[in-house]
């Protein structure tokens, strides 16, 4: 599942025995219902991941019979709920007018930050406007999302910043361990855990790989989205930059925090602005040092720096250069990656964040 959906899955569990209508099938769907959420499939919702946030208009024309059959779908389901709640922006456009038409308030949980480097200006104004008119309320993960929205010509009055919540179960285990039980080399190992896309800059840490020797990195994640072809860029970079047998590619795994517990340093080469930063919170709670790129809300989640490294994005030497520092004097870090630990479980556990979000549904709904 994408980090949204991880979001949603963690954010419904106070509300079993609300509907979750989804656009198809899946291990959200099996995750939503094991949650005790009644799940009604969209008859007309196949095929849907061809409408990419960043597609033309122009694209959507051949389906939008199907869209209005979805919109359809979607204002019959709202008769029956008394809040509309969209966890992404196809549902969020699909469910607006539907919901406002039926008279249901409609929350809007943005998970994107609505800049240029993301969406269009016709993109970003459509739906700051659109927000405007039919959302209760817009609900985003970060302050620089918050920013975002409203630069995009959105409402200040209609945002509220509640930040994403998990919970990471640790391995006690000491990381050789975790290494040897997980097949992965001895020697200096560094992490990159996020979905394969060319924003989120894998590309960029395999410069980096190159100006340190002897460093290995494994590479955890899969293209999701149709960015394929950037998963095939990135080995191809690798062995031209004779890197095969230092960077270890992993695909999509469930072990995740036993993977970040077992490598010296966590790495988030983000190119654009994050709208918030899952895998920085992963390894705040696993208690690896952390290095990210000053771009979007990763300053926000690490304090300015105090709780990690920040450089600038798109700069393979500066994360060269952190990544020696910390293999070089690990045991200095250990203070920072204690006050990580402690922000992290304070500031962002998944009980914070769905006390935050069923009182603000709670009062969206005693609204209408």
């Amino acid at each position: 599942m994408s980090g949204a959906e991880l979001v949603l899955r963690d954010v419904v569990r106070p509300w079993a025995g609300s509907t979750a209508f989804l656009f198809e099938g899946g291990p959200l769907a099996d995750a939503l219902r094991n949650a005790g959420l009644t799940i009604r499939l969209a008859r007309r919702g196949a095929d849907l991941t061809r409408l990419r946030r960043d597609v033309s208009p122009l694209r959507a024309l051949p389906v939008l019979g199907r869209l209005a059959g979805l919109a359809l779908e979607l204002g019959r389901a709202a008769r029956a709920c008394d809040v509309v709640y969209a966890n992404s922006q196809k549902a969020f456009l699909l469910a607006a007018l539907p919901a406002r038409l039926v008279g249901r308030p409609l929350v809007w949980h943005l998970h994107d930050i609505l800049d240029g480097a993301h969406f269009g200006r016709a993109q970003r104004a459509v739906q700051a406007r659109l927000a405007n008119a039919c959302a209760a309320r817009v609900v985003v993960p970060s302050r620089a999302a918050a920013e975002a929205f409203v630069q995009a010509g959105g409402r200040r009055d209609r945002v509220t910043v509640v930040p994403n919540g998990l919970d990471l179960i640790l391995d006690p285990r000491p990381a050789a361990d975790l290494r040897a039980e997980l097949g992965l080399p001895s020697g200096p190992l560094v992490g990159v855990f996020s979905r394969l896309a060319p924003w989120k800059g894998q590309d960029v840490v395999i410069e980096a790989l190159a100006l340190v020797p002897g460093l290995r990195c494994v590479v955890v994640g899969s293209a999701l989205f149709g960015e394929d072809a950037y998963a095939a860029r990135l080995r191809e970079l690798a062995a031209a930059r004779g890197l095969t047998d230092r960077v270890l590619f992993l695909g999509q795994r469930d072990d995740v925090p036993r993977l970040m517990q077992a490598v010296d340093a966590v790495v988030h080469p983000s190119v654009d602005p994050e709208p918030f930063g899952r895998t920085l919170v992963e390894a705040m709670l696993a208690g690896v040092p952390v290095v990210a790129t000053d771009a979007g809300a990763s300053a926000e989640i690490l304090e300015g720096g105090a709780l990690g490294t920040l450089v600038p994005p798109r700069r393979p030497d500066r994360i060269a250069a952190a990544l020696t520092a910390i293999l070089a004097h690990p045991d200095d870090l250990a203070a920072r990656t204690r006050r990580a630990r402690e922000r992290a479980l304070t500031r962002y556990g998944a009980a914070r964040m769905q006390d935050d979000l069923a009182t603000l549904i709670r009062q969206v709904a005693a609204r209408v």
